[in-house]
């Protein structure tokens, strides 16, 4: 299937790679399909994640143990459920990210991550109790400084 964004043009998608979000990205709630743009093998920890109904929709995001070693989460039954969350192997964990114009205050959503079930491409943004976590973490002296063959 083709997608039109705002950033990329006419992209081509395999439709099995959507992504369907159970309730909707928070600010969000009425776009559910989205598909994450970004080669595997790229130096690049970023990614995208694009709307597939709404070509003006794009959050950059990363893996937060990209930068943050001990990034970790309990995921809630709740959620385990509504996704179908069966094994640990499964679970994808992005960060939103915020690039203003001052690249140097980029920041990262540690506080509410998107979990994704690569099983069934079913996701779900989630806020964690976390208080080691905030909704905007400065994160571009840690990718620099960061050894991508110490991630966790």
């Amino acid at each position: 299937m083709i997608i039109e964004t705002k950033h990329f043009g006419n992209v081509k998608i395999n439709e099995n790679d959507v992504i369907t979000f159970v309730e909707g990205i928070i600010g969000f709630e009425d776009n559910k399909r989205f598909v994450v743009l970004g080669k595997q093998d790229e130096e690049s920890p970023f990614k995208w994640l694009q709307s597939v109904d709404d070509k003006d929709l794009c959050f950059v995001i990363i893996p937060p143990g990209y930068f943050r070693k001990e990034y970790e989460l309990f995921v809630p039954e709740d959620t385990a459920v509504r996704l179908e969350l069966k094994e640990d192997k499964d679970v994808i964990i992005y960060s939103i990210v915020v690039i203003p114009e001052d690249v140097s205050r980029m920041t990262a959503n540690l506080k509410a991550p998107v979990i994704i079930n690569a099983a069934n491409n079913k996701a779900a943004q989630i806020v964690l109790e976390d208080e080691r976590y905030s909704l905007k973490h400065y994160i571009l002296e840690e990718i620099k400084s960061f050894d991508p063959g110490q991630q966790g």
